[in-house]
Order: structure tokens, then sequence, then C-alpha cells
């Protein structure tokens, strides 16, 4: 007898009946870049996305929340930056500023905070420099963790729900587990960014936070994209043993085979990050005629999905809980 697997694909209904993956605007972060001014600035880079003043963060959030979009992650641009990326951790920062409006206006938001230096460094680095013997910069892995940790805690006191390191410090998720215990915060979870690659697909990011490092890269503490399965678990579990709620990687897109590889190792919830490069070549390809917009858009979010991710940050995750809306009604 000869097999038919068409059978279960011949209707729209039949192919809903058997489909395997789950794709819902309850799995989206949507990330906010604020900055200090009182207008909307787009992002040429990015299409669609904006730099927003605090209070248009807040409405960028209630237009997630009214999609059904449970989370927000926030990105700060200062108009001060310096060596040691002060306003980072400064108490009326911009996000921490952000952090409480958004919570005041709407207490069913997931504020997540990212936990990192390079926006607020006049060096775009992810922590204060230092020289190597041979005469490279380098960040000072140490001298950061502590303003990782103040960091963290000024963000879960200014009322975000969830703090996010990013900076690939080595020991960043216990220095600020530590931190947040010993303030108060034993309650506010760390989503850390496990796996994080060294990736051309940053470059819109660093156009929208001025971040672009003015000397060295980052090569030397982000993860090199060539590295396999045993840099990956390292880094994950060291994550995991120094108390992480979250695991996350990114770029998603490009590193698919590293989120089923942390879904399969490890029991906590994971985050993929599809990047500001992945959305720009997408947006540039729409704009050419090249492709449809959300059926590449739905079906990329889709295929992290089924690798394994619980969640997904993503610029286009405003269009795609509309799409998705629509395609239920």
């Amino acid at each position: 007898m000869l097999d038919r697997p068409r059978r279960l694909r011949r209707t729209a209904g039949l192919r809903a009946m058997t489909r395997e993956v789950t794709l819902s605007p309850q799995h989206f972060i949507h990330p906010i870049f604020v900055h200090e001014g009182e207008t909307e600035e787009p992002i040429a880079t990015m299409p669609g996305v904006s730099r927003h003043s605090v209070e248009g963060a807040v409405e960028q959030a209630r237009a997630a929340r009214d999609l059904g979009i449970p989370s927000v992650i926030l990105f700060g641009i200062p108009d001060h930056k310096d060596p040691e990326g002060s306003q980072a951790y400064a108490e009326g920062g911009v996000i921490q500023r952000a952090a409480t409006a958004i919570k005041a206006a709407l207490p069913d938001v997931t504020v997540i905070a990212d936990t990192c230096l390079c926006e607020y460094t006049d060096h775009g680095h992810c922590g204060p420099l230092c020289q190597t013997g041979d005469g490279e910069w380098t960040v000072d892995n140490d001298a950061a963790l502590d303003l990782l940790a103040r960091t963290a805690v000024s963000q879960a006191r200014a009322g975000a729900d969830i703090v996010a390191p990013s900076a690939m410090m080595d020991g960043q998720v216990g220095a600020i587990r530590s931190a947040l215990d010993k303030a108060g915060f034993s309650h506010v979870p760390v989503m850390a960014y496990a796996v994080k690659y060294a990736s051309a697909y940053y470059g819109p990011f660093r156009d929208a936070a001025g971040s672009t490092p003015s000397v060295g890269n980052r090569a030397s503490y982000q993860m090199d994209p060539a590295g396999g399965e045993r840099e990956a678990l390292r880094e994950a579990r060291l994550d995991a043993e120094q108390g992480a709620d979250f695991l996350m990687v990114k770029p998603a897109l490009a590193y698919l085979d590293m989120v089923r590889l942390l879904r399969d190792t490890f029991d906590l919830p994971l985050v993929a990050y599809n990047v500001s490069g992945e959305y720009a070549l997408v947006k540039a390809a729409v704009q050419a005629g090249y492709m449809d917009e959300r059926r590449t858009v739905l079906e990329t979010l889709t295929g992290m999905r089924r690798a394994g991710a619980d969640a997904i940050i993503t610029y286009h995750a405003l269009d795609a809980a509309r799409w998705l809306r629509e395609g239920s009604r």
C-alpha cells in the first residue's frame, strides 16, 4: 500500500489539526530603544523601528500588551557616555525611568532590562577598558562585574521584573545574582545571554544604540561563530550553575543548532534573539520586492520555536502579533 502523508496536508483544517509547533504573541518579547529625547527618532538601518522617549516607551509597551505580547525588553541610549558607562547604573538613568513608568502605567507587562554597559560607555565596549601585555585594549572583566551588578540592582529597584546581562563577562550571572539577593531582590529572575556570538548580524543594533567599539572589537569576550557544542554547553552550564533563570541564544537564525542543543540539555526556559541584522535583511528583501514579508517573518519565527525556543525577542513582534491575530479571525 502506498503511504500518503499528503492526506494530512490537503486542507487548512487538516494542516492546523496536525501542526506540531505553535506560534502566538505570547511567545514574543518586544524590544524598545529608549533615549533621552522627547521625540521619536526612526532608525535608518532598521525600517519601522525607532528610538523612543520614556513616554513613547510606555506607548510601545501598551501596543504590545494590547496585541497579546506579555513582555518588553528595554535598551537605553543616554545623552552622556563615559569610560565606565555610569548612566547604566544611575538611579535616574533612562532605562530606570522607563521601567518605572511602564510598570506604573501597565503593571501586567513584564519589563526586562538589558543589563550591559556598551550603550553607555564612550568607547562602545561592555565594561571599562584595560591594556593587555601586548598593548591591546580589552575589557577589564572583574571591574565590569561590579558595574554590571550595580546596574542590575538599580534596574530591579526601578521596577524591572527581569534583568538580562548581555556583556559576556566571565562570572557576570553569579555577581548579579549575589548583588540582587543582598539588595533584597531575590525574587527578580536573571535572563542570561548565555550563548552570544561575536556576530556581524548586530550591525543595525550598534547603529541604533551608538555602541560600535571605537577601539578593538568584541571577539575577545563574545563567542567565536566557528565554536561548536563544547563551548556553548560550557557557557550555558556556567550561567545555569551561577543562578540563571533563563538561557538565551543570540543571534538566533544562524545558530538554531545551538537553540536545539540547549533545549535538549537544560530544563531552564530558553530564549532566542532574532537580532537586528536578521530583521534588516528581511526588510531589505521585502523593499526590493524579493520576498513576502508576512510569510517570511512567521516562517522564521516558527522555525525558532521548532528549534526549541520558549520565547523570542524580535523586532517583528508587533507586526507578527497583528498577522497572527488576523489569521485567527
